[in-house]
């Protein structure tokens, strides 16, 4: 719980896009388009379905024109090139008028427990017009422009749980098919890319039908949704410490189950690290500290290669990885690993929802949680508070957009509007007045003297039973790189081609080779780890 190890993870089968595909694949579902009003230039509603006799979920896409100087990925903006909800149920002319008055407004719109997830997205503008370009003059796009950006749209938010008004969670989270992390939102970006899919063609045939070819199948597997995601998902990872210790256990669970399995198909990892090889020959970013990670982690996978005939069991490359390996790599070893035992890590994505409650154990002694502090929170300790440097940043909510941000606490004002992320500051503030007060006196009656510390001691009693549940360094130091964070998060969801921007915002791709709906009745539609055109 690191933030370097945390903001070098990769995507794995525990991903909830890779348990949304499997859900897909067994559930016995199918996916249709019901609706694609959709003009000769891109515009109009579309409607996509999954459905099975007892439930059904549609996405309602509406894809708008937008001026160039209205395109933007910040969260300031207010129009998008495609707005979308994901619908319980099928809606119905009314609903569709109602959603279409509302959800290309966003959070500005009016919505009912009905709308599941709200998200919007831009086009790729270069490689969306060229891939029409090429298409309504029957060619293929080309090879290098695909690889290089990898997706048409790219998501600038993805709503759920009930924000702006849609349902809350507590209405969906007992549907076996959506009780786990973001599986609704994970359903709504499957099909939000499907759309993109079929808008490409769409234009492309209609500018040109007797030219027209399709996509073919390769190119159009590969194809994914983008995203730009930057601090308003990264106090997550602080605010839900009970779900965040559930996703790093189960993790954690996997790669021990596969480290200990006795089977070992050392051909099968040999074809999984060249096919991961290639795809990090594929990731190519501009900033500068990514590039000179990649470049370390391909010649690491080099080594690596070089050396797996030697390896006799999982446990050997894991403990080879460790001791010889980047970080970078031995996460990457870490996914591999796990790969390689669907049946010994697949049901452990079950176990990767809590219901959150947090409660405070007045009854408990002080010196019992002294004890708790002494245990848990030696790495807190070692930080030196007095030094500016450990506590240089601020987060607060913006008031204008409700979104996190960071402040420079010695150059910015607003520090009195602080979020409570500077933990360690705020451990070793508690634990002072613990040793002042009486080993035997409770923790009601100090609170009584130093309500203060309430929400971090509740903190501390819930995180010693949630050994995964706190991030282990100084989330307020003039060194934090908050990209760790959003990586970590984004790994979980299953996001690839880590693209940093600066230290607090990056670009992904989503569902880049993830099967169609076409191809979720093979055998081997779950094999698509470490996408390669």
């Amino acid at each position: 719980m690191r933030l370097a190890r945390m903001g070098s993870f990769f995507a794995t089968r525990l991903s909830f896009m890779r348990v949304l595909v499997r859900e897909l694949m067994h559930g016995g579902w199918t996916i249709d388009r019901p609706r694609f009003d959709i003009d000769a230039s891109g515009f109009g509603t579309a409607i996509y379905r999954v459905a099975k006799p007892d439930r059904a979920y549609s996405l309602v896409a509406f894809s708008h024109e937008l001026a160039p100087e209205m395109r933007t990925d910040r969260v300031i903006a207010e129009a998008w090139d495609a707005t979308f909800a994901l619908f319980d149920g099928e809606p119905t002319e009314v609903d569709v008028e109602r959603l279409r008055a509302n959800v290309p407004l966003q959070e500005a719109g009016r919505y009912l427990s009905s709308e599941l997830v709200l998200c919007r997205a831009n086009r790729s503008i270069r490689l969306f017009d060229h891939i029409v370009d090429r298409l309504s003059r029957g060619q293929q796009p080309d090879d290098a422009l695909v690889r290089e950006v990898g997706y048409l749209m790219r998501t600038t938010a993805v709503y759920g749980n009930g924000k702006f008004g849609i349902a809350d969670r507590f209405r969906i989270q007992d549907r076996p098919e959506l009780s786990g992390p973001f599986q609704a939102e994970m359903l709504a970006v499957y099909l939000v890319r499907l759309f993109t899919l079929d808008l490409v063609e769409h234009v492309a045939r209609v500018r040109a039908p007797l030219t027209f070819q399709p996509l073919n199948s390769s190119v159009r597997r590969y194809l994914g949704i983008g995203n730009s995601t930057g601090l308003g998902m990264a106090p997550f990872l602080m605010t839900h410490p009970a779900l965040i210790s559930s996703w790093m256990e189960a993790r954690e669970t996997a790669l021990a189950r596969a480290r200990a399995a006795t089977a070992f198909d050392r051909t099968k990892l040999s074809g999984l690290l060249e096919r991961a090889r290639r795809h990090v020959s594929q990731w190519r970013v501009a900033d500068q500290r990514q590039r000179q990670r990649i470049e370390k982690l391909e010649t690491d996978l080099a080594i690596l290669a070089s050396r797996i005939g030697r390896l006799t069991a999982p446990d050997a490359v894991y403990r080879w990885s460790e001791s010889r390996l980047g970080l970078e790599a031995q996460e990457l070893v870490v996914s591999l690993l796990i790969e390689l035992y669907p049946d010994l890590v697949d049901d452990l994505a079950a176990n990767m929802s809590v219901h959150e409650k947090v409660t405070l154990d007045s009854a408990m002694r002080v010196s019992e949680m002294l004890r708790i502090l002494d245990e848990e929170y030696r790495w807190a300790f070692e930080i030196d508070c007095d030094d500016p440097k450990q506590r240089a940043l601020f987060w607060y909510v913006s008031e204008e957009k409700l979104e996190p941000r960071l402040g420079n606490r010695h150059a910015e004002h607003g520090a009195g509007l602080e979020r409570p992320f500077a933990i360690a500051h705020a451990i070793k503030a508690a634990r002072a007045d613990l040793h002042n007060a009486l080993p035997g006196e409770s923790v009601a009656v100090f609170l009584m003297r130093h309500p203060e510390h309430r929400h971090t001691l509740r903190r501390v009693q819930m995180i010693h039973t949630r050994p995964y549940g706190e991030i282990r360094d100084n989330l307020v130091a003039v060194d934090c790189l908050p990209i760790d964070l959003l990586r970590c998060k984004l790994s979980f969801f299953g996001a690839s081609k880590f693209d940093p921007k600066s230290d607090r915002w990056t670009r992904i791709a989503m569902y880049q080779g993830a099967p169609l709906p076409e191809d979720l009745s093979s055998p081997t539609a779950d094999d698509w780890a470490f996408p390669v055109l």
